[in-house]
């Protein structure tokens, strides 16, 4: 100390940082900034950060930012793509096995889509594979849930979402559907593809640099509500699939995965049939 000032060291920095925040402050303020300074100090000092990597950072996140739109989501990619999505999910939702399990969002879901009522062709004017969806929601106890309110979307047999073809614009392969007294919420689709996740984009980048692939495999989003209970975010995967060990954002759980392709042995369409459970919204 000089003049009364003080230095500021690798030895002594962090403790100054943490202690410059206020004790007035919120405490999940508090709680959450604390860990993080901790844990950004302890990464910067155990890789010993270039002032040259400490401005590529900088240039990343920035540029993350520059990719956002609302077609495009780069920071929930990089999220997904480090597993940090999935990690926030498990912890939130820590439900016994009775109970459907989630996975992550994804960045491609979209506002308000499409109302749709069972029956109802989820993917008009598109070719491909027929695919029968029919999911039943029900309570934790297997009893079936009226008006819930169902979102649904997925890729296009070439593996493109609706916001990444032609305008964008455009809603398909997407809908709302609300279930009836059987819980039951039914639709003819075409078959999804996997799919690379997004990757000419800075994201791209950091799985090449990891030596990591962009792939998902085949799946149908889930987004599904019901006043009284807590909100389900999952997918369905189709078994076989070559990617579901190499899952980009590592969503796949095991019984997540169903055999779409039974049905096709006795001659009929390829079937998505599943079962959510729902736990009651304070357990």
């Amino acid at each position: 100390m000089a003049d009364g000032h003080i230095t500021y060291t690798t030895e002594n920095l962090t403790d100054a940082v943490l202690a410059r925040i206020a004790p007035d402050a919120p405490e999940r303020t508090r709680i959450v900034m604390a860990s993080l300074i901790r844990h950004v100090h302890a990464f910067v000092k155990d890789v010993e950060l270039t002032p040259t990597e400490w401005e590529q950072g900088v240039a990343f996140l920035t540029e993350l930012g520059r990719w956002c739109d609302d077609k495009r989501q780069e920071v929930i990619l990089l999220s997904d793509v480090l597993g940090v999505s999935m990690l926030v999910d498990a912890i939130a939702h820590r439900t016994h096995a009775s109970v459907s399990e989630t996975t992550v969002l994804g960045p491609f879901h979209r506002e308000n889509p499409p109302r749709m009522e069972n029956g109802q062709h989820l993917s008009p004017g598109v070719a491909g594979e027929p695919l029968e969806v029919r999911v039943v929601v029900a309570d934790e106890d297997g009893k079936p849930l009226e008006g819930a309110q169902v979102d649904v979307w997925h890729t296009s047999p070439e593996g493109f979402y609706d916001s990444q073809i032609g305008d964008g614009e455009e809603h398909a392969m997407r809908g709302r559907f609300v279930t009836g007294a059987d819980g039951v919420v039914a639709f003819p689709t075409v078959m999804p593809a996997s799919y690379p996740v997004p990757h000419d984009g800075p994201v791209g980048r950091v799985l090449s640099a990891m030596g990591r692939g962009p792939m998902r495999p085949t799946h149908v989003h889930f987004w599904i509500k019901k006043p009284g209970y807590r909100e389900l975010i999952t997918h369905i995967f189709k078994d076989g699939d070559p990617f579901l060990h190499e899952d980009a954002v590592f969503g796949v759980k095991a019984s997540l995965v169903t055999d779409w392709d039974a049905a096709k042995q006795a001659g009929g369409a390829a079937r998505l049939h599943y079962e959510f459970r729902l736990p009651k919204a304070d357990s």
